[in-house]
């Protein structure tokens, strides 16, 4: 488990940042050192994740998250979001199986078991040793996926995970990992 901020400064970048937690503690104060820097156009900040799940929860308590930023041009902007501790259901891999070995590498259609009440569904398949991966969203109606035909190669075990999104936006992952059929 842990906390995703993500946050977009627009065409300008933000020159300053400031995130207030619902107990009032700061959580982010960035501040670029000169603004000529034309900012910072994305934020992207994860916390650890602890094996104290319930540290992490008291560390970013649920309810509302004020943000305030100022562009590198002088534009100011107050934003709220409300972060919630409800985590969707996660899937169960069907095929191919978790682990499974001599997975073909032409149409393979990745299938997982629903869940119900979900916004959406995230797979992500990842070759480390070649650098490429493969991300789709797709519908929460959905629970199956066809790799493009041509991405996997002979061979290779690759990384296969699985979110669940709800309306809120908050994810649950599953990980495996396969190798596919033939030789490299």
């Amino acid at each position: 488990m842990e906390v995703v901020f993500e946050i977009k400064g627009g065409d300008d970048g933000l020159a300053r940042l400031k995130v207030v937690s619902p107990d009032g503690r700061l959580v982010i104060d960035f501040k670029a050192p000169d603004p000529s820097t034309m900012g910072i156009r994305q934020f992207r900040m994860e916390s650890p994740e602890p094996d104290d799940v319930a540290g992490l929860k008291a560390a970013y308590p649920e309810g509302v998250y004020v943000f305030d930023a100022t562009t590198a041009a002088g534009d100011e902007f107050h934003g709220e979001s409300r972060l919630n501790h409800t985590l969707p259901a996660s899937v169960s891999f069907l095929t191919p199986e978790a682990d499974a070995e001599n997975v073909d590498i032409e149409n393979l259609e990745i299938a997982w078991t629903p869940v119900k009440d979900l916004s959406a569904y995230l797979i992500e398949i990842e070759q480390e040793e070649l650098d490429v991966s493969l991300e789709a969203k797709l519908s929460g109606s959905v629970a199956k996926f066809a790799v493009p035909d041509g991405f996997l190669l002979p061979g290779k075990k690759y990384k296969l995970a699985i979110g669940t999104v709800t309306e809120e936006g908050n994810l649950s992952f599953v990980e495996t990992s396969f190798v596919t059929a033939g030789d490299e």
